[in-house]
């Protein structure tokens, strides 16, 4: 299981936000990032968005331009903006696919192109958060940041996704069915764990759906950008911070 856990990165973590321009802002003059990219594949759920490249990773920020798409209802259901979506690069996708298939769990929507194949999975199903099992090609690049990085590898900012911590009323129920579906074991380190090459997802205990999904996002930043801060709330989750 090294072997396969090793192959499985935290290569985006996404936001939903009412209005989309205030936090792409706000996002850029906290966090020092670049002009982010806009994807207008996006239209096609109904929303706008904004991605900024985080050294290899990726943060975006997603926004309904239409009535009772996905994004809206998750907005009205937990009151605001929030963590929406997390993406991750497998190199062996399509024995996650299989996993998932296995499990029952359905899928809303999937791709394969030449450089990048992508598989949303039902939140229903997954809990937590929309999660998404992609495949780069070659590994390391990503359609989904921009002409940068289609079928080459970008730069991004100085800073880089760490983690992320999901929240839900059975922790350990949801982390078990995120590791088997990623064929990475399940760790328990104050709490369930998923080790990934060069990052991590954590679980906790919520109460309710008011508290629960992607509630904070680990970036790694230039000490003197972090500035001795231990995390900042933005668009609805708390940014842990360390330094790069």
């Amino acid at each position: 299981m090294a072997d396969t856990a090793a192959a499985v990165r935290l290569r985006q973590a996404v936001l939903v936000a009412r209005d989309l321009e205030p936090l792409v802002a706000e996002l850029r003059e906290t966090l020092e990032l670049q002009e982010p990219f806009r994807d207008p594949g996006v239209g096609e759920f109904g929303l706008a968005n904004a991605v900024f490249a985080l050294g290899d990773c990726f943060l975006e920020v997603v926004s309904p331009t239409r009535p009772d798409t996905a994004g809206g209802r998750y907005l009205e259901r937990h009151g605001g903006d929030g963590g929406y979506m997390v993406i991750f690069d497998l190199e062996d996708l399509q024995g996650a696919r299989d996993r998932a298939a296995a499990r029952g769990i359905r899928v809303v929507w999937q791709i394969d192109l030449p450089d990048i194949s992508g598989t949303h999975l039902h939140p229903g199903d997954m809990r937590g958060a929309i999660v998404s099992i992609d495949r780069s090609e070659p590994y390391g690049t990503w359609r989904w940041g921009g002409p940068a990085w289609t079928g080459s590898i970008g730069s991004g900012a100085a800073a880089r996704l760490r983690g992320i911590t999901i929240a839900d009323p059975e922790p350990e129920a949801i982390a078990d069915r995120w590791a088997q579906v990623l064929g990475v074991p399940l760790a328990d380190a104050a709490g369930p764990l998923l080790a990934l090459d060069g990052g991590e997802v954590r679980f906790r205990h919520s109460e309710g759906a008011a508290d629960s999904g992607l509630t904070e996002i680990a970036l790694g930043l230039p000490p003197a950008l972090r500035a001795g801060r231990d995390s900042v709330a933005l668009g609805g989750v708390r940014m842990t911070l360390s330094d790069l």
